[in-house]
């Protein structure tokens, strides 16, 4: 698998939550916040996968930019940064030696993480 980091989402969380648009929610909270598929497909209907896939951290080139397959580490709901997604995405591109996308995660929890 050819999973690299997505610089675009990366510029993106960073204006999110430089413009507030997070949630300081906790560890445990992503199984509850992390988007359906049903809000995947909505959020698809009304927006190409550019936009789908500035909520991804990784981009997998084993898959077409145009598949849900290509998109990895979310880490927010089509709104705002979650916390709890920036913590479970950064757990595990550690535990698949994805190093660059890990560090990348742990410098948006530490933005978000500052005030």
């Amino acid at each position: 698998m050819a999973v690299k980091l997505n610089k675009k989402a990366l510029d993106h969380a960073k204006k999110l939550i430089k413009d507030g648009k997070m949630a300081k929610d906790e560890r445990d909270d992503w199984s509850e916040h992390a988007p359906s598929t049903k809000e995947e497909n909505s959020f698809l209907e009304k927006h190409d996968f550019a936009e789908y896939g500035k909520w991804y951290l990784g981009v997998d080139d084993d898959h077409p930019d145009d598949q849900k397959g290509h998109y990895k580490f979310p880490i927010g709901d089509f709104k705002k940064i979650h916390r709890c997604g920036v913590i479970s995405a950064e757990s595990r591109a550690g535990q698949n030696d994805y190093d660059d996308i890990r560090d990348a995660l742990g410098k948006l929890l530490d933005l978000i993480d500052k005030d």
